[in-house]
């Protein structure tokens, strides 16, 4: 497999295995949905049926220390197809979405040099967008602006940020992770110096890419999804996620740990709330990330439904659509 850091650039190669010929033309698998929806699963199975290699478009799972609370892979999953863009950085370094599609292009030119059909697959949907159609252009945003946007943060909590966001902008409100406080920053940020909602500027004006992306959502009943959550959070707390983040709390300032299941358990830490409440909150943090998640693929039109046990169907859509091409 391709071994692919954020800032390195050397790549060394294990040949794949392929189990069929493919057409010439290349094609993105793109493989979407909320946290618990079975992606991962999926995509081994797809990956290992096409003979392809897959791209992670999570954002969490970037990251090398954060482990259990970002619902890696498995080692066995890992070891059933080759993976990209998982454990690559260290929580210290600064990756934003741009570096991400700058880096997956590079990938994938290299990959498509040698077989005709990739994946990429997550829920972080920005991620994706990036790879598949390209990034908007925001106005230039000035020092002070974000300053006193960070002074409110510090002196009346993200609360405020979220319900000036609401304000400002309910769709983008709808959608962003509200728990991440530098998004919400960059948004208002926007917001207060355009005049404009920041989802005005999010043109959906696609960039041409050398390659046809073909989207999979998968989709579960809410309430399924919700018990699933339930479960995972449980399942995580078991696994030493306490432990995990005990690890990280010196570096709890840094970008990459402003996420839930991390930022809840710091609240622990620092004696805001019993273990059993911030237990509680990532629960329900994660619930209503998921359903931001929903709302962000659903709105799309170009993602085609199936549950997460459809494999077959999946299959034979995306044979269909490759061999209609």
């Amino acid at each position: 497999m391709w071994v692919w850091g954020a800032k390195v650039r050397e790549l060394q190669y294990q040949p794949a295995q392929f189990s069929r010929k493919m057409n010439r033309q290349k094609f993105l698998l793109v493989i979407g949905g909320a946290t618990a929806t079975g992606k991962t699963a999926l995509a081994v199975r797809l990956a290992r049926h096409f003979g392809a290699e897959i791209l992670s478009a999570d954002s969490r799972q970037f990251y090398r220390e954060m482990r259990i609370g970002t619902a890696k892979p498995t080692p066995a999953e890992l070891a059933s197809a080759p993976h990209h863009f998982i454990n690559s950085l260290s929580v210290r370094q600064d990756y934003t979405v741009g570096d991400f599609e700058r880096d997956a292009l590079q990938l994938l030119d290299v990959l498509f040099q040698k077989t005709d059909v990739a994946l990429l697959v997550g829920g972080s949907g920005l991620f994706v967008r990036a790879v598949c159609e390209g990034l908007d252009e925001f106005p230039d945003v000035p020092e002070t602006g974000m300053r006193d946007l960070e002074n409110l943060l510090e002196t009346e909590g993200i609360e405020a940020l979220q319900a000036e966001l609401k304000q400002r902008d309910p769709a983008y409100f709808e959608t962003v992770d509200l728990n991440n406080p530098h998004r919400l920053l960059r948004a208002l940020s926007v917001c207060r110096a355009s005049g404009m909602p920041f989802s005005g500027f999010r043109k959906n004006e696609k960039v041409a890419r050398p390659f046809t992306p073909i989207y999979v959502l998968l989709d579960v009943e809410r309430e399924v999804l919700y018990e699933k959550i339930n479960h995972r959070v449980d399942d995580m707390m078991t696994n030493g996620l306490l432990e995990e983040v005990r690890q990280l709390y010196p570096q709890r300032a840094l970008n990459a740990l402003q996420t839930v299941g991390y930022q809840e358990l710091f609240d622990y830490f620092d004696g805001k709330c019993t273990l059993e409440e911030a237990v509680e909150k990532i629960k329900q943090n994660s619930r209503r990330f998921a359903k931001r998640q929903s709302t962000w693929f659903r709105k799309d039109p170009h993602w085609k439904q199936f549950g997460p046990e459809d494999t077959a169907l999946i299959v034979k859509y995306l044979e269909e659509t490759i061999g209609g091409a």
